[in-house]
């Protein structure tokens, strides 16, 4: 039985948001629908992770739903916190149509 791999890089980013902490389930909600985040970590004022939720593809609302609830209690208790956005961008996805 033979393998095929196809090697297709993908190449990652991060970015890093700062946001209030009424305003976090609400923008991490916002993250999990764009689609190309793979991880997001929620830091606290001082830069200690608090919560590191990994997304993968086909994650289902009724499977997040618990870590959203417990984002919602982060949120309430933190005034200010980050977000840490790790993207994964395909090849070819940065390339503009021509036409």
């Amino acid at each position: 039985m033979t393998q095929n791999n196809a090697n297709v890089e993908n190449r990652s980013y991060t970015d890093e948001l700062q946001v209030m902490g009424e305003q976090l389930l609400s923008k991490v909600k916002e993250l999990v629908h764009e689609g190309n985040v793979r991880r997001i970590i929620i830091k606290d004022q001082s830069g200690h992770t608090i919560l590191e939720i990994p997304l993968t593809i086909g994650v289902v609302g009724a499977i997040l739903a618990p870590t959203l609830a417990a984002v919602g209690a982060i949120g309430a208790l933190l005034a200010q916190c980050s977000i840490q956005v790790v993207r994964t961008e395909t090849p070819g996805s940065d390339e503009t149509p021509q036409g």
